[in-house]
């Protein structure tokens, strides 16, 4: 039975020089190759620069030397050249745009091929692994790098090209321009600027958390009869409110810089104009003409604002997806085959030879295992040291709520501890995935999972490929016999509204007892059945290889185990029934309970 475990996701480093560093050499040589591309781009630019140029400079001297002078034909000439100026845009925006495609189709057509690569290099070196980002870089992430990049490319060579054009028109009509338009303008964009980091480090934060949170609900809709087996939809449920809590704030952060970027679009955009308005009269008196005012406002008005404004819209939202998802890419390249490590050379003045191998590891091993649900909470378990041999049964004992429940969701790997290392088999369970939890060990909670089917998949659930024999072999171990006969065989229809709990739980025996995991954990799950019955399903699954560790609903249970662990909620004693008689009180006083109430 596999089971939905959390899956830590490593928080990778803000986006900065490292980010730069990996990007850049590769926008470089892509750069490097479309060079006869890039010259034609930079020449409609030109255009472009001086399109803006002569906008503002035909208003200037269409006022100045047309109609204040009294020269209305001049005045008309001049708005004459204004008005061309603005219809050459549209040609100039076409050829800009036909130059666009040749880099950004060849950018979409590699990013493709490097996601391909990458999915198919990671399938070959981890067999049977599942890298569910794929998609995600070869539709949505590859789209989004191809619209990002053609939008700031137009923005940041509309901004340049355009600036370029304004400053020089500004210059133009008089310097004494640029002494009130500057100041501002530089502020805000320099303000601008120094939130590029933290916006790409925080829009790195929501991609991550967007894909964390996706992987969830994906692996919570794959597992989500086993979640219901094993009694886990809390635990779910809490890791996806936790998942959605990192989401919400990441949003929060993004919308945080994105308030320090309006601020910075209030200082370069608007500011400029409001300070030339209230410097009209030391402007008049430096002698600026009434029409280099109107050609000043022109310019901000109908060119630098409107340019800075999306300059800043496409690299604050364009530039940092960009540089965010170009380094995932780069980022989840993986190595191009298994690393094979060779054993190390022996060390000069050695022994005169190896030493023997290490035994095999034991079914499991609790290594200073402490649980607690906060920071100032009392530990659940510890500090815990718990070692259990193959083919060992151990019974768990302890009063209600001390932590038995909590123990078997640590060695299930469906809990973290919150300090020490819980192996099975050798093998660490924290963080695992449900794949390999299922090869380790079945949890079965007191709650058993029955769903509609046949028997036959009800009782192979586990193990699909056993056969006819291995199935009957199981039930008369278990003594499900009559179970079997009165619901029709195997091969009929269970519903499980149809059967008992106990019922319920002696079909979830069976079919651990089918399952190929070397550790069975059972936590109380024979709690509904007779004590006649439990004997016999705790008999059974003791005498099936592997390991079985039971959470004792009877005394009974602990009896008939190997060794016993009491849980008290200060520590531990673990031993044979005789010994913990002799050094635990509290085992005692279980015992002596349970005589009495049992006769």
């Amino acid at each position: 039975m596999t089971l939905l475990a959390g899956r830590a996701t490593r928080p990778r480093p803000g986006p900065g020089d490292g980010t730069l560093r990996r990007v850049g050499p590769h926008a470089r040589r892509f750069l490097t190759r479309r060079k006869a591309v890039l010259a034609r781009l930079g020449a409609w630019s030109v255009a472009e620069s001086a399109q803006t140029f002569l906008i503002g400079y035909g208003v200037a001297q269409a006022v100045d030397r047309g109609f204040l002078a009294g020269d209305t034909a001049e005045g008309l000439g001049w708005l004459t050249v204004a008005a061309v100026a603005v219809l050459l845009g549209a040609p100039v925006i076409k050829g800009v745009f036909a130059q666009l495609a040749g880099l950004t189709e060849p950018l979409r057509d590699s990013l493709v091929r490097r996601a391909v690569d990458q999915s198919m290099t990671g399938a070959l070196a981890r067999p049977g692994g599942r890298d569910r980002a794929a998609v995600s870089r070869l539709t949505n992430q590859v789209e989004i790098v191809r619209d990002s990049f053609a939008g700031l490319v137009l923005t940041l060579r509309s901004f340049v090209f355009t600036a370029a054009g304004a400053l020089a028109g500004l210059f133009s009509l008089d310097p004494a321009l640029l002494v009130v338009v500057g100041p501002p303008l530089a502020g805000g964009l320099a303000l601008f600027l120094l939130t590029l980091r933290p916006m790409a480090g925080a829009q790195r934060r929501a991609l991550t958390a967007d894909e964390a949170l996706g992987d969830h609900a994906a692996r919570t809709r794959e597992e989500l009869r086993d979640i219901t087996a094993c009694g886990t939809e809390p635990e779910t449920a809490r890791r996806g409110e936790r998942l959605v809590a990192d989401a919400a704030a990441t949003s929060r952060a993004l919308a945080r810089w994105a308030a320090v970027r309006t601020l910075a679009l209030g200082v370069a955009g608007h500011l400029p104009v409001l300070l030339l308005l209230v410097s009209v009269p030391w402007l008049r008196a430096e002698g600026v003409t009434t029409g280099a005012l109107l050609g000043a406002f022109t310019y901000l008005a109908q060119a630098l604002l409107p340019a800075l404004h999306t300059l800043m819209t496409a690299i604050g939202a364009a530039g940092t997806r960009l540089l965010v998802v170009l380094d995932r890419f780069l980022a989840a390249e993986p190595s191009s085959a298994p690393q094979a490590t060779s054993p190390p050379a022996p060390a000069v003045g050695a022994g005169p030879g190896p030493k023997p191998p290490p035994g095999p590891p034991p079914a499991l091993a609790l290594r200073a295992v402490t649980l607690s649900y906060g920071a100032r909470a009392e530990p659940v378990l510890d500090a815990l040291d718990l070692r259990v041999e193959d083919g060992e049964h151990l019974a768990v004992v302890g009063p209600s709520g001390i932590g038995k429940s909590t123990l078997t969701r640590l060695v299930a790997g469906t809990l973290a501890p919150s300090d020490g290392t819980v192996e099975v088999a050798g093998t660490p369970v924290t963080g695992r995935g449900p794949a390999e939890l299922s090869a380790l060990r079945v949890l079965l909670p007191q709650q058993a999972y029955v769903f509609t089917g046949t028997v036959r998949d009800n009782l192979t659930y586990l193990r699909p490929e056993a056969s006819t024999v291995q199935v009957g072999a199981a039930v008369r171990a278990l003594g499900a016999d009559r179970l079997l006969a009165r619901l029709g065989g195997l091969d009929a229809q269970l519903r499980p509204d149809d059967l008992s709990q106990g019922e319920r739980q002696l079909i979830v025996l069976v079919r651990a007892h089918l399952s190929p995991a070397p550790l069975l954990l059972l936590d109380e799950a024979t709690c509904h059945l007779d004590a006649a019955a439990e004997a016999r399903a705790e008999k059974a699954l003791a005498r099936r290889p592997g390991t079985l560790l039971v959470v004792a609903h009877r005394m009974s249970s602990a009896l008939r185990a190997d060794r016993i662990l009491v849980l008290d909620g200060v520590g531990a004693a673990c031993g044979t029934h005789a010994e913990l008689l002799d050094r635990s009180p509290l085992y005692r006083d279980l015992v002596g309970h349970w005589g009495e109430t049992h006769g």
